[in-house]
Protein backbone atom coordinates (compact mmCIF):
# COMPACT_ATOMS: atom_id res chain seq x y z
CA UNK A 1 0.00 0.00 0.00
CA UNK A 2 2.69 2.62 0.91
CA UNK A 3 5.38 1.86 -1.40
CA UNK A 4 7.54 4.26 0.26
CA UNK A 5 6.71 2.91 3.29
CA UNK A 6 9.27 3.64 6.72
CA UNK A 7 10.42 0.45 7.66
CA UNK A 8 9.19 -0.72 11.37
CA UNK A 9 11.16 -2.63 13.69
CA UNK A 10 9.13 -4.33 16.51
CA UNK A 11 6.00 -6.42 16.87
CA UNK A 12 2.61 -6.48 14.70
CA UNK A 13 1.44 -9.50 16.57
CA UNK A 14 1.89 -11.59 19.77
CA UNK A 15 -0.18 -14.05 20.81
CA UNK A 16 -2.88 -15.66 19.72
CA UNK A 17 -6.00 -12.97 20.01
CA UNK A 18 -9.08 -14.96 21.44
CA UNK A 19 -12.33 -14.67 19.89
CA UNK A 20 -14.07 -11.89 21.59
CA UNK A 21 -11.28 -9.70 20.87
CA UNK A 22 -10.86 -10.75 17.05
CA UNK A 23 -14.77 -10.53 16.56
CA UNK A 24 -14.08 -6.69 18.01
CA UNK A 25 -10.89 -6.34 15.57
CA UNK A 26 -13.59 -7.14 12.57
CA UNK A 27 -16.61 -5.33 13.74
CA UNK A 28 -15.98 -3.10 16.06
CA UNK A 29 -12.71 -1.55 14.77
CA UNK A 30 -13.61 -0.24 11.09
CA UNK A 31 -16.33 2.21 13.08
CA UNK A 32 -13.84 3.82 15.29
CA UNK A 33 -10.37 2.91 12.27
CA UNK A 34 -8.87 6.20 10.86
CA UNK A 35 -6.69 6.32 7.46
CA UNK A 36 -4.44 8.37 5.61
CA UNK A 37 -7.23 8.82 3.39
CA UNK A 38 -9.25 10.46 6.26
CA UNK A 39 -9.79 14.33 5.75
CA UNK A 40 -7.89 15.09 9.19
CA UNK A 41 -11.08 18.03 10.68
CA UNK A 42 -12.27 17.07 13.90
CA UNK A 43 -15.96 17.30 12.54
CA UNK A 44 -15.30 14.97 9.69
CA UNK A 45 -13.84 12.47 12.18
CA UNK A 46 -15.88 12.47 15.33
CA UNK A 47 -19.68 12.86 16.01
CA UNK A 48 -19.53 16.17 17.21
CA UNK A 49 -17.18 19.11 17.77
CA UNK A 50 -14.38 19.12 20.05
CA UNK A 51 -11.86 22.18 22.15
CA UNK A 52 -8.81 19.71 21.60
CA UNK A 53 -7.93 16.83 20.06
CA UNK A 54 -4.70 14.89 21.87
CA UNK A 55 -2.41 12.29 20.17
CA UNK A 56 -1.37 8.79 21.75
CA UNK A 57 1.85 7.47 19.99
CA UNK A 58 2.10 3.71 20.89
CA UNK A 59 -0.80 3.44 23.21
CA UNK A 60 0.32 -0.36 24.14
CA UNK A 61 -2.31 -2.18 25.75
CA UNK A 62 -4.39 1.08 25.73
CA UNK A 63 -4.85 1.39 29.32
CA UNK A 64 -3.94 4.94 29.41
CA UNK A 65 -5.30 5.59 26.53
CA UNK A 66 -9.10 4.61 27.66
CA UNK A 67 -8.80 6.06 30.63
CA UNK A 68 -7.90 9.76 29.72
CA UNK A 69 -10.59 9.46 27.21
CA UNK A 70 -12.77 8.38 29.85
CA UNK A 71 -11.84 11.47 31.93
CA UNK A 72 -12.20 13.93 29.58
CA UNK A 73 -15.13 13.47 27.30
CA UNK A 74 -14.79 16.89 25.78
CA UNK A 75 -11.27 16.16 24.14
CA UNK A 76 -10.92 13.92 21.13
CA UNK A 77 -8.15 11.46 21.36
CA UNK A 78 -6.66 10.04 18.18
CA UNK A 79 -4.44 6.36 19.25
CA UNK A 80 -1.82 4.88 16.94
CA UNK A 81 -0.78 1.30 17.99
CA UNK A 82 0.75 -1.22 15.81
CA UNK A 83 0.42 -4.07 18.13
CA UNK A 84 -2.59 -5.66 16.88
CA UNK A 85 -2.96 -7.40 20.82
CA UNK A 86 -2.83 -3.74 21.97
CA UNK A 87 -5.38 -2.96 19.86
CA UNK A 88 -7.98 -5.34 20.67
CA UNK A 89 -7.30 -4.74 24.28
CA UNK A 90 -8.21 -1.27 23.73
CA UNK A 91 -11.27 -2.13 21.90
CA UNK A 92 -12.09 -4.47 24.78
CA UNK A 93 -11.61 -1.17 27.39
CA UNK A 94 -13.71 0.81 25.37
CA UNK A 95 -16.83 -1.24 25.05
CA UNK A 96 -16.64 -3.33 27.93
CA UNK A 97 -16.89 -6.94 26.36
CA UNK A 98 -14.63 -9.58 28.16
CA UNK A 99 -13.58 -12.76 26.36
CA UNK A 100 -16.04 -15.03 28.48
CA UNK A 101 -18.98 -13.14 27.19
CA UNK A 102 -21.00 -14.12 24.26
CA UNK A 103 -21.23 -11.09 22.01
CA UNK A 104 -23.81 -9.72 19.74
CA UNK A 105 -23.50 -7.81 16.56
CA UNK A 106 -24.55 -4.62 17.63
CA UNK A 107 -21.30 -3.82 20.25
CA UNK A 108 -21.40 -0.26 21.29
CA UNK A 109 -19.60 1.85 23.76
CA UNK A 110 -19.71 1.45 27.27
CA UNK A 111 -22.61 3.89 28.44
CA UNK A 112 -19.81 5.80 30.62
CA UNK A 113 -17.87 6.77 27.62
CA UNK A 114 -17.51 9.29 24.81
CA UNK A 115 -17.37 8.69 21.44
CA UNK A 116 -14.33 10.46 21.09
CA UNK A 117 -11.59 7.95 20.38
CA UNK A 118 -10.27 7.12 16.84
CA UNK A 119 -7.80 4.35 16.40
CA UNK A 120 -4.45 4.49 13.79
CA UNK A 121 -3.63 1.15 13.17
CA UNK A 122 -0.10 1.18 11.56
CA UNK A 123 2.98 2.84 12.30
CA UNK A 124 2.31 6.46 12.96
CA UNK A 125 4.56 8.11 10.39
CA UNK A 126 2.60 6.96 7.99
CA UNK A 127 0.23 9.66 8.82
CA UNK A 128 2.84 12.64 9.39
CA UNK A 129 2.47 13.70 6.04
CA UNK A 130 -1.18 14.01 5.85
CA UNK A 131 -1.82 15.91 9.26
CA UNK A 132 -2.70 19.12 9.11
CA UNK A 133 0.46 22.30 10.59
CA UNK A 134 -0.61 22.72 14.43
CA UNK A 135 -3.48 19.89 14.58
CA UNK A 136 -2.72 18.99 18.28
CA UNK A 137 -3.03 20.24 21.79
CA UNK A 138 -1.35 17.80 23.32
CA UNK A 139 1.09 14.66 22.49
CA UNK A 140 1.52 11.73 24.38
CA UNK A 141 4.82 8.97 23.98
CA UNK A 142 4.69 7.10 26.76
CA UNK A 143 7.42 3.77 27.30
CA UNK A 144 8.75 3.48 23.84
CA UNK A 145 10.75 1.09 23.13
CA UNK A 146 14.05 2.29 24.26
CA UNK A 147 16.47 -0.20 21.83
CA UNK A 148 19.21 0.26 24.39
CA UNK A 149 22.15 -1.20 22.27
CA UNK A 150 24.28 1.27 20.42
CA UNK A 151 24.00 -0.44 16.92
CA UNK A 152 20.12 -0.15 16.99
CA UNK A 153 19.89 3.47 18.42
CA UNK A 154 18.80 4.79 15.19
CA UNK A 155 15.34 3.03 15.95
CA UNK A 156 14.25 5.11 18.68
CA UNK A 157 11.17 7.25 18.31
CA UNK A 158 12.78 10.16 19.46
CA UNK A 159 14.79 11.57 16.70
CA UNK A 160 15.43 14.99 14.88
CA UNK A 161 13.32 13.60 11.93
CA UNK A 162 10.18 12.98 13.86
CA UNK A 163 10.87 15.62 15.94
CA UNK A 164 10.41 17.77 12.92
CA UNK A 165 6.91 16.24 12.37
CA UNK A 166 5.94 16.26 15.83
CA UNK A 167 6.76 19.87 16.32
CA UNK A 168 4.88 20.99 12.63
CA UNK A 169 1.22 18.86 13.85
CA UNK A 170 1.65 20.22 17.79
CA UNK A 171 0.12 23.54 18.26
CA UNK A 172 2.49 26.43 19.98
CA UNK A 173 2.22 25.99 23.49
CA UNK A 174 1.14 22.32 23.06
CA UNK A 175 2.94 19.59 24.78
CA UNK A 176 4.85 16.28 23.87
CA UNK A 177 4.77 14.41 27.03
CA UNK A 178 7.33 11.32 26.93
CA UNK A 179 7.47 8.69 29.55
CA UNK A 180 9.99 6.07 29.75
CA UNK A 181 11.72 3.70 32.99
CA UNK A 182 15.05 3.16 30.35
CA UNK A 183 18.06 4.73 32.04
CA UNK A 184 19.86 4.97 28.38
CA UNK A 185 16.27 6.25 26.68
CA UNK A 186 16.04 8.83 29.63
CA UNK A 187 19.98 10.16 28.58
CA UNK A 188 18.50 10.20 24.69
CA UNK A 189 15.40 11.78 25.06
CA UNK A 190 17.29 14.60 27.17
CA UNK A 191 19.96 15.22 24.91
CA UNK A 192 18.10 14.56 21.33
CA UNK A 193 15.30 17.15 22.89
CA UNK A 194 17.91 19.81 24.18
CA UNK A 195 19.29 19.66 20.58
CA UNK A 196 15.82 20.24 19.01
CA UNK A 197 15.10 24.31 19.04
CA UNK A 198 10.90 23.56 18.80
CA UNK A 199 10.52 22.34 22.29
CA UNK A 200 11.41 23.57 25.86
CA UNK A 201 11.88 21.44 28.44
CA UNK A 202 9.17 22.68 31.26
CA UNK A 203 10.59 21.25 34.54
CA UNK A 204 11.50 23.88 37.06
CA UNK A 205 13.02 21.27 39.54
CA UNK A 206 13.10 17.90 39.73
CA UNK A 207 9.95 16.83 40.98
CA UNK A 208 8.67 18.30 37.83
CA UNK A 209 10.09 14.89 36.10
CA UNK A 210 10.37 12.47 39.09
CA UNK A 211 6.23 12.46 39.40
CA UNK A 212 3.67 11.72 37.51
CA UNK A 213 1.34 15.07 35.57
CA UNK A 214 -1.56 15.64 37.84
CA UNK A 215 -4.13 14.47 34.82
CA UNK A 216 -1.66 11.04 34.84
CA UNK A 217 -3.35 7.89 34.62
CA UNK A 218 -1.89 4.98 35.88
CA UNK A 219 -0.99 1.89 34.03
CA UNK A 220 -0.28 -2.18 34.43
CA UNK A 221 3.49 -1.29 32.38
CA UNK A 222 4.46 1.56 34.97
CA UNK A 223 3.14 -0.77 37.71
CA UNK A 224 5.18 -3.68 36.82
CA UNK A 225 8.28 -1.37 36.07
CA UNK A 226 8.25 -0.26 39.81
CA UNK A 227 7.96 -3.38 41.23
CA UNK A 228 10.81 -4.57 39.25
CA UNK A 229 13.06 -1.21 40.78
CA UNK A 230 12.72 0.96 37.40
CA UNK A 231 11.21 4.45 38.73
CA UNK A 232 9.77 5.64 35.38
CA UNK A 233 10.43 9.78 34.51
CA UNK A 234 7.98 11.91 33.19
CA UNK A 235 9.10 14.93 30.74
CA UNK A 236 7.08 17.50 29.39
CA UNK A 237 7.88 19.86 26.63
CA UNK A 238 6.04 22.92 25.24
CA UNK A 239 6.06 23.67 21.57
CA UNK A 240 7.25 26.74 21.22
Amino acid sequence: MFSDSPKFFGRRKGRTIRKAKSFLLAHFLPSVRISPKTPFELSKMFSRDYQKVYLEIGFGDGEHLAQVSSKMKDTAFIGVEVFQNGVANLLSLMTGVKDTQMIANDISLLDTRSDNVRIFDDDVRLLFDYIPDAFFDKIYLLFPDPWPKKKHAERRFINAKNLQDLSRILKKGGVLQIATDHPIYKRHVLRTMHQCPNFRWTAKSSNDWRNPPSDWADTKYQRKALREGRRPVFFEYERV
